[in-house]
Protein backbone atom coordinates (compact mmCIF):
# COMPACT_ATOMS: atom_id res chain seq x y z
CA UNK A 1 0.00 0.00 0.00
CA UNK A 2 3.03 2.59 0.88
CA UNK A 3 4.09 1.84 -2.31
CA UNK A 4 1.05 2.37 -4.35
CA UNK A 5 0.26 5.44 -2.14
CA UNK A 6 3.60 7.10 -3.18
CA UNK A 7 3.56 6.08 -6.89
CA UNK A 8 -0.57 7.62 -6.82
CA UNK A 9 1.28 10.93 -5.33
CA UNK A 10 4.59 11.08 -8.01
CA UNK A 11 1.69 10.45 -10.81
CA UNK A 12 -0.22 13.68 -9.52
CA UNK A 13 2.46 15.94 -8.97
CA UNK A 14 3.06 15.36 -12.80
CA UNK A 15 2.05 18.33 -15.11
CA UNK A 16 1.60 15.16 -17.53
CA UNK A 17 -1.08 14.14 -16.01
CA UNK A 18 -3.41 17.00 -15.59
CA UNK A 19 -2.76 17.61 -19.44
CA UNK A 20 -3.84 14.24 -20.17
CA UNK A 21 -7.27 14.68 -17.98
CA UNK A 22 -7.85 18.49 -19.86
CA UNK A 23 -6.52 16.53 -23.25
CA UNK A 24 -9.53 14.16 -23.16
CA UNK A 25 -11.83 16.30 -22.29
CA UNK A 26 -11.44 18.50 -24.67
CA UNK A 27 -11.73 15.55 -27.38
CA UNK A 28 -14.96 14.36 -25.74
CA UNK A 29 -16.40 17.99 -25.95
CA UNK A 30 -15.22 18.85 -29.47
CA UNK A 31 -16.23 15.17 -30.86
CA UNK A 32 -19.91 15.63 -29.27
CA UNK A 33 -20.08 19.27 -30.89
CA UNK A 34 -18.44 17.94 -34.07
CA UNK A 35 -18.91 13.81 -34.79
CA UNK A 36 -15.82 14.83 -37.34
CA UNK A 37 -13.29 15.66 -35.38
CA UNK A 38 -13.24 12.20 -33.17
CA UNK A 39 -12.95 10.02 -35.91
CA UNK A 40 -10.04 8.39 -36.52
CA UNK A 41 -9.16 9.88 -39.83
CA UNK A 42 -8.69 12.93 -38.35
CA UNK A 43 -6.44 11.63 -35.75
CA UNK A 44 -4.38 10.93 -38.18
CA UNK A 45 -4.70 13.90 -40.16
CA UNK A 46 -3.69 16.13 -37.39
CA UNK A 47 -0.58 13.69 -35.78
CA UNK A 48 0.84 14.24 -39.84
CA UNK A 49 0.09 17.58 -40.21
CA UNK A 50 1.77 17.93 -36.65
CA UNK A 51 5.38 16.34 -38.40
CA UNK A 52 7.46 19.30 -38.20
CA UNK A 53 6.68 20.98 -34.81
CA UNK A 54 7.01 17.34 -33.12
CA UNK A 55 10.26 16.49 -34.30
CA UNK A 56 11.25 19.92 -33.29
CA UNK A 57 9.97 20.17 -30.30
CA UNK A 58 11.80 17.10 -29.22
CA UNK A 59 14.80 19.06 -29.37
CA UNK A 60 13.21 22.35 -28.03
CA UNK A 61 13.02 20.02 -24.94
CA UNK A 62 16.86 18.68 -24.79
CA UNK A 63 17.91 22.34 -24.72
CA UNK A 64 15.14 23.88 -22.62
CA UNK A 65 16.09 21.10 -19.98
CA UNK A 66 19.79 22.24 -19.92
CA UNK A 67 18.32 25.83 -19.31
CA UNK A 68 18.84 26.89 -22.37
CA UNK A 69 16.91 28.63 -24.78
CA UNK A 70 17.32 28.53 -28.75
CA UNK A 71 14.32 29.68 -31.18
CA UNK A 72 16.69 30.06 -34.47
CA UNK A 73 15.85 26.34 -35.09
CA UNK A 74 13.17 27.33 -37.75
CA UNK A 75 16.05 29.59 -39.34
CA UNK A 76 18.40 26.31 -39.11
CA UNK A 77 16.08 23.99 -40.68
CA UNK A 78 15.51 26.69 -43.52
CA UNK A 79 18.93 26.67 -44.42
CA UNK A 80 18.97 22.84 -44.17
CA UNK A 81 15.77 22.31 -46.05
CA UNK A 82 17.21 24.83 -49.07
CA UNK A 83 20.38 23.68 -49.25
CA UNK A 84 18.81 19.91 -49.62
CA UNK A 85 16.49 21.35 -51.93
CA UNK A 86 18.74 22.89 -54.14
CA UNK A 87 21.00 19.58 -54.14
CA UNK A 88 17.82 16.82 -54.66
CA UNK A 89 16.86 19.26 -57.49
CA UNK A 90 19.76 19.79 -59.55
CA UNK A 91 21.01 16.15 -59.02
CA UNK A 92 18.40 14.11 -58.78
CA UNK A 93 20.32 10.83 -59.20
CA UNK A 94 21.60 11.88 -55.63
CA UNK A 95 22.03 8.95 -53.21
CA UNK A 96 19.39 8.92 -50.89
CA UNK A 97 21.70 8.23 -47.81
CA UNK A 98 23.08 11.87 -48.67
CA UNK A 99 19.91 13.61 -48.99
CA UNK A 100 19.40 13.04 -45.54
CA UNK A 101 22.66 13.70 -44.26
CA UNK A 102 23.16 16.97 -45.77
CA UNK A 103 20.50 18.65 -43.80
CA UNK A 104 21.47 16.77 -40.65
CA UNK A 105 24.77 17.74 -40.85
CA UNK A 106 24.14 21.37 -41.73
CA UNK A 107 21.81 21.62 -38.74
CA UNK A 108 23.85 19.95 -36.74
CA UNK A 109 26.96 22.11 -36.90
CA UNK A 110 24.50 25.66 -36.92
CA UNK A 111 23.43 24.51 -33.46
CA UNK A 112 26.70 23.44 -32.60
CA UNK A 113 27.89 27.09 -33.71
CA UNK A 114 25.41 28.63 -31.77
CA UNK A 115 26.17 26.93 -28.15
CA UNK A 116 30.15 27.81 -28.99
CA UNK A 117 29.18 31.45 -29.45
CA UNK A 118 27.38 31.02 -26.14
CA UNK A 119 30.02 29.54 -24.18
CA UNK A 120 32.32 31.85 -25.92
CA UNK A 121 30.38 34.64 -24.82
CA UNK A 122 28.93 34.20 -21.67
CA UNK A 123 25.07 35.88 -22.30
CA UNK A 124 21.72 34.58 -22.03
CA UNK A 125 20.97 32.25 -24.21
CA UNK A 126 18.12 34.54 -25.92
CA UNK A 127 20.32 36.77 -27.18
CA UNK A 128 22.67 34.64 -29.10
CA UNK A 129 19.35 32.71 -30.49
CA UNK A 130 17.50 36.10 -31.77
CA UNK A 131 20.75 37.46 -33.10
CA UNK A 132 21.68 34.06 -35.39
CA UNK A 133 17.70 33.74 -36.30
CA UNK A 134 17.72 36.97 -37.80
CA UNK A 135 21.41 36.22 -39.49
CA UNK A 136 20.39 32.85 -41.05
CA UNK A 137 16.91 34.13 -42.12
CA UNK A 138 18.72 37.38 -43.51
CA UNK A 139 21.66 35.00 -45.24
CA UNK A 140 19.05 32.44 -46.50
CA UNK A 141 16.88 35.37 -48.14
CA UNK A 142 19.70 37.21 -49.77
CA UNK A 143 21.54 33.41 -51.19
CA UNK A 144 18.10 32.14 -52.37
CA UNK A 145 16.78 35.66 -53.91
CA UNK A 146 13.49 34.38 -52.39
CA UNK A 147 13.15 31.67 -54.66
CA UNK A 148 10.79 28.98 -54.06
CA UNK A 149 12.04 25.22 -55.44
CA UNK A 150 9.81 22.77 -56.63
CA UNK A 151 10.30 19.31 -58.60
CA UNK A 152 11.05 16.82 -56.35
CA UNK A 153 11.97 13.28 -57.38
CA UNK A 154 9.32 10.67 -57.62
CA UNK A 155 10.80 9.27 -54.45
CA UNK A 156 10.26 11.99 -52.36
CA UNK A 157 7.00 12.63 -53.30
CA UNK A 158 5.68 8.88 -52.72
CA UNK A 159 7.59 8.20 -49.38
CA UNK A 160 5.21 10.62 -47.02
CA UNK A 161 1.89 8.86 -48.64
CA UNK A 162 3.31 5.49 -47.41
CA UNK A 163 1.36 4.06 -45.19
CA UNK A 164 2.65 1.15 -42.76
CA UNK A 165 -1.31 0.83 -40.93
CA UNK A 166 -3.95 1.43 -43.68
CA UNK A 167 -7.90 2.11 -43.40
CA UNK A 168 -10.61 3.91 -45.87
CA UNK A 169 -13.19 5.92 -45.38
CA UNK A 170 -16.89 5.86 -46.30
CA UNK A 171 -15.95 7.81 -49.68
CA UNK A 172 -13.28 5.29 -50.68
CA UNK A 173 -10.13 7.15 -49.60
CA UNK A 174 -7.21 5.59 -47.80
CA UNK A 175 -5.83 7.08 -44.66
CA UNK A 176 -3.45 5.78 -42.07
CA UNK A 177 -0.37 5.27 -40.19
CA UNK A 178 2.17 7.67 -42.39
CA UNK A 179 5.98 6.73 -42.34
CA UNK A 180 6.37 10.69 -41.35
CA UNK A 181 4.47 10.39 -38.06
CA UNK A 182 6.62 6.94 -37.24
CA UNK A 183 9.97 8.93 -38.08
CA UNK A 184 8.31 11.61 -35.42
CA UNK A 185 7.78 9.01 -32.99
CA UNK A 186 11.35 7.75 -33.60
CA UNK A 187 12.73 11.05 -32.83
CA UNK A 188 10.63 10.56 -29.31
CA UNK A 189 12.14 7.20 -28.86
CA UNK A 190 15.92 7.80 -29.14
CA UNK A 191 15.54 11.23 -27.37
CA UNK A 192 13.76 9.35 -24.37
CA UNK A 193 16.48 7.01 -24.63
CA UNK A 194 19.23 9.44 -24.10
CA UNK A 195 17.25 11.60 -21.45
CA UNK A 196 16.86 8.50 -19.23
CA UNK A 197 19.53 5.94 -19.94
CA UNK A 198 22.76 7.71 -20.45
CA UNK A 199 25.28 9.25 -18.93
CA UNK A 200 24.51 12.49 -21.46
CA UNK A 201 21.13 12.63 -20.57
CA UNK A 202 21.88 12.74 -16.81
CA UNK A 203 24.50 15.64 -17.43
CA UNK A 204 21.67 17.26 -19.28
CA UNK A 205 19.07 17.47 -16.49
CA UNK A 206 22.29 18.11 -14.07
CA UNK A 207 23.49 21.04 -15.77
CA UNK A 208 19.28 22.49 -15.69
CA UNK A 209 19.03 21.74 -12.57
CA UNK A 210 22.58 23.37 -11.25
CA UNK A 211 25.19 24.57 -13.61
CA UNK A 212 27.54 25.16 -10.36
CA UNK A 213 26.50 21.68 -8.73
CA UNK A 214 27.27 20.07 -12.15
CA UNK A 215 30.45 21.60 -12.50
CA UNK A 216 31.61 20.65 -8.96
CA UNK A 217 30.46 16.79 -10.08
CA UNK A 218 33.12 17.21 -12.69
CA UNK A 219 30.60 17.68 -15.74
CA UNK A 220 31.96 19.60 -18.66
CA UNK A 221 29.53 22.04 -18.31
CA UNK A 222 30.28 23.72 -22.01
CA UNK A 223 30.25 20.34 -23.79
CA UNK A 224 26.91 19.28 -22.79
CA UNK A 225 25.68 22.31 -23.81
CA UNK A 226 27.25 22.03 -27.32
CA UNK A 227 25.71 18.70 -27.64
CA UNK A 228 22.14 19.81 -26.85
CA UNK A 229 21.98 22.95 -29.32
CA UNK A 230 23.79 20.55 -31.50
CA UNK A 231 20.89 17.60 -30.86
CA UNK A 232 18.64 20.28 -31.65
CA UNK A 233 20.15 21.39 -34.84
CA UNK A 234 20.38 17.74 -36.50
CA UNK A 235 16.41 17.31 -34.99
CA UNK A 236 15.63 20.09 -37.18
CA UNK A 237 17.31 19.23 -39.90
CA UNK A 238 15.32 16.00 -40.06
CA UNK A 239 12.19 17.97 -39.09
CA UNK A 240 13.36 20.16 -42.45
CA UNK A 241 13.10 16.73 -44.77
CA UNK A 242 9.55 16.18 -43.54
CA UNK A 243 8.49 19.17 -44.18
CA UNK A 244 9.39 19.66 -47.24
CA UNK A 245 8.19 16.22 -48.05
CA UNK A 246 4.49 17.26 -46.83
CA UNK A 247 4.73 20.74 -48.62
CA UNK A 248 6.68 19.34 -51.77
CA UNK A 249 8.39 22.64 -51.94
CA UNK A 250 11.27 24.84 -50.12
CA UNK A 251 10.92 28.48 -49.45
CA UNK A 252 13.21 30.94 -47.71
CA UNK A 253 10.50 32.04 -45.35
CA UNK A 254 8.12 29.09 -45.11
CA UNK A 255 9.13 28.23 -41.56
CA UNK A 256 9.06 31.83 -40.12
CA UNK A 257 7.05 31.96 -36.91
CA UNK A 258 6.31 28.14 -35.92
CA UNK A 259 9.03 28.62 -33.22
CA UNK A 260 6.27 29.79 -30.70
CA UNK A 261 4.12 26.55 -31.44
CA UNK A 262 7.23 24.37 -29.90
CA UNK A 263 8.68 26.07 -27.49
CA UNK A 264 4.53 26.18 -26.46
CA UNK A 265 4.04 22.42 -26.89
CA UNK A 266 7.60 21.72 -24.81
CA UNK A 267 6.67 23.98 -21.67
CA UNK A 268 2.29 22.97 -21.92
CA UNK A 269 3.95 19.30 -21.41
CA UNK A 270 5.25 20.31 -18.19
CA UNK A 271 9.07 20.95 -19.39
CA UNK A 272 10.70 23.75 -16.84
CA UNK A 273 10.95 26.73 -18.12
CA UNK A 274 14.63 27.62 -15.82
CA UNK A 275 15.69 23.83 -16.60
CA UNK A 276 16.29 20.74 -15.40
CA UNK A 277 12.75 19.20 -15.59
CA UNK A 278 10.79 17.97 -19.11
CA UNK A 279 9.87 14.71 -20.32
CA UNK A 280 9.42 13.41 -24.37
CA UNK A 281 5.64 12.11 -23.27
CA UNK A 282 4.69 15.79 -21.88
CA UNK A 283 6.31 17.28 -25.23
CA UNK A 284 4.68 14.86 -27.59
CA UNK A 285 1.36 15.60 -25.48
CA UNK A 286 1.89 19.26 -25.48
CA UNK A 287 2.50 18.88 -29.64
CA UNK A 288 -0.90 16.88 -30.10
CA UNK A 289 -3.11 19.18 -27.54
CA UNK A 290 -1.85 22.00 -29.58
CA UNK A 291 -2.59 20.54 -32.68
CA UNK A 292 -5.86 19.20 -32.04
CA UNK A 293 -6.96 22.31 -30.42
CA UNK A 294 -6.50 24.42 -33.96
CA UNK A 295 -7.99 21.47 -35.92
CA UNK A 296 -10.87 21.83 -33.20
CA UNK A 297 -11.27 25.75 -33.47
CA UNK A 298 -11.08 25.46 -37.06
CA UNK A 299 -13.71 22.31 -37.01
CA UNK A 300 -16.12 24.72 -34.84
CA UNK A 301 -15.53 27.59 -38.00
CA UNK A 302 -13.09 30.28 -35.29
CA UNK A 303 -11.00 32.63 -37.12
CA UNK A 304 -7.35 31.59 -37.50
CA UNK A 305 -6.00 34.47 -35.49
CA UNK A 306 -8.04 33.41 -32.35
CA UNK A 307 -5.78 30.17 -32.38
CA UNK A 308 -3.24 31.99 -31.10
CA UNK A 309 -5.18 33.57 -28.30
CA UNK A 310 -6.47 30.27 -26.84
CA UNK A 311 -2.93 28.64 -27.05
CA UNK A 312 -1.75 31.58 -25.40
CA UNK A 313 -4.12 31.18 -22.66
CA UNK A 314 -3.53 27.62 -22.27
CA UNK A 315 0.41 28.59 -22.08
CA UNK A 316 0.16 31.18 -19.42
CA UNK A 317 -1.72 28.51 -17.11
CA UNK A 318 0.50 25.82 -18.13
CA UNK A 319 3.47 28.36 -16.29
CA UNK A 320 1.44 28.96 -13.54
CA UNK A 321 0.51 25.12 -13.01
CA UNK A 322 4.40 24.44 -12.91
CA UNK A 323 5.91 27.53 -11.54
CA UNK A 324 3.31 26.98 -8.41
CA UNK A 325 3.89 22.70 -8.08
CA UNK A 326 8.29 23.26 -8.55
CA UNK A 327 7.97 26.23 -5.51
CA UNK A 328 5.81 23.56 -3.37
CA UNK A 329 8.10 20.98 -4.02
CA UNK A 330 10.89 23.10 -2.98
CA UNK A 331 8.84 24.26 0.10
CA UNK A 332 8.11 20.67 1.28
CA UNK A 333 11.67 19.66 0.70
CA UNK A 334 13.24 22.97 2.92
CA UNK A 335 10.31 22.21 5.43
CA UNK A 336 11.34 19.08 6.51
CA UNK A 337 12.19 18.84 10.20
CA UNK A 338 13.90 16.01 12.93
CA UNK A 339 12.21 14.79 15.94
CA UNK A 340 14.03 14.07 18.74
Amino acid sequence: MGKLKRSLQGILRKSEFYLTIIFVIMVVLLSCVKSSFGTLENAFNILRSSTFIGICSIGVLVVLICAGTDISFTATATVAQYAMALMIIGRPGVPIVLVILLPVLIGMALGCFNALLLNWLKVPAIIICIAMLNAYYGAIQVASNGEWLYGFPEWFVRFPNILLIRFTNASGVEYGLSTLIVVWFAVALITSVILKFTKTGRNIYALGGNAIAATREGINVNRTRIFAFGYLGAIAGIGAIAQAMITQTSAPNALVGQEFDAVAAVVLGGASIIGGGGTVYGTILGVIFIAALKNGLTVLGVPSYWHQVFIGFALVISICVTATREKLAKQNAGGVTIED
